[in-house]
């Protein structure tokens, strides 16, 4: 019998994380909440069906907030897109900066369905895919947050 993995295993190495159900990617959003990005680092690939944004994640691997808070360079992957529609974030503002509130599947017929961004401030993209396949992966080393802080949520 398998067991789950779970965050102690990895220890300090980088994510390479899939998730292609909804449960999977309920940990994929937790772990990319409150990443920022920029408008210039949203690429979607037409001709592969792919939608890739590159993010400042902020780590959470160990279930605590490490005191002062760390970011990481990854990327965040949607396959199978088909069409990308925008409200809020315009292309062309290349240098405007988005906070990544989470990522959900809306499901359509025969495993089809929306991936949905949506960002702080009213800001969204919504992928159309064929079948629900995210990748988040780490591409850089941890580095303490520019701004020292972890976003407040006003809980």
């Amino acid at each position: 019998m398998t067991e789950d993995a779970r965050f102690e295993d990895a220890g300090n190495q980088p994510l390479n994380l899939g998730a292609m159900d909804p449960e999977d990617l309920q940990v994929l959003s937790a772990l990319a909440q409150d990443s920022v990005t920029t408008v210039a680092d949203v690429a979607w690939e037409k001709r592969h069906h792919r939608l890739a944004l590159l993010i400042n994640r902020l780590r959470r691997e160990d279930g605590v907030h490490v005191s002062p808070p760390e970011r990481v360079r990854s990327l965040l992957v949607v396959e199978n897109v088909l069409k990308v529609s925008a409200q809020g974030v315009n292309p062309g503002e290349k240098d405007t900066v988005l906070s990544l509130l989470s990522v959900k599947f809306e499901p359509g017929e025969e495993g089809a369905g929306f991936v949905e961004l949506t960002f702080a401030g009213d800001g969204a993209l919504r992928a159309e895919v064929e079948a629900l396949e995210l990748r988040l992966k780490d591409v850089t080393r941890p580095y303490t947050a520019v701004s020292g802080q972890v976003p407040d949520h006003g809980a």
